[in-house]
């Protein structure tokens, strides 16, 4: 069995940073590519990035310049660093990753607000 965990989720100000993680642990052989979702209020989830098993991260353009994501392929771990921070990334994020199927974590709240 597969688990994937996300962790950091929390209530940032405005302009504020936040790093999110996600380790997947389990019954796994390998892991492909590696990302993150988001879905906010009345939203459809919508990709945010993600990262291939050799570190090539692609970007929604939306996201360029205030999300950075990267991988820890010793630790089954990929993290997501969200900068300037606005109550539009208000969200729940969702991590994921390819083994042999598409494997989700819980979701993590994150609420931008001041």
């Amino acid at each position: 069995q597969v688990q994937v965990v996300e962790s950091g989720r929390g209530l940032v100000q405005p302009g504020g940073s936040l790093r999110l993680s996600c380790e997947v642990s389990g019954n796994i052989s390998s892991i492909g590519t590696m990302g993150w979702y988001r879905q906010a209020p009345g939203k459809q989830r919508e990709l945010v990035a993600e990262v291939t098993s050799g570190g090539t991260p692609t970007y929604i353009d939306s996201m360029k310049g205030r999300f950075t994501i990267s991988r820890d392929n010793a630790k089954n771990t990929v993290y997501l660093q969200i900068n300037s921070l606005r109550p539009d990334d208000t969200a729940v994020y969702y991590c994921f990753a390819i083994t042999t199927r598409y494997v989700w974590g819980q979701g993590t709240q994150v609420t931008v607000s001041s």
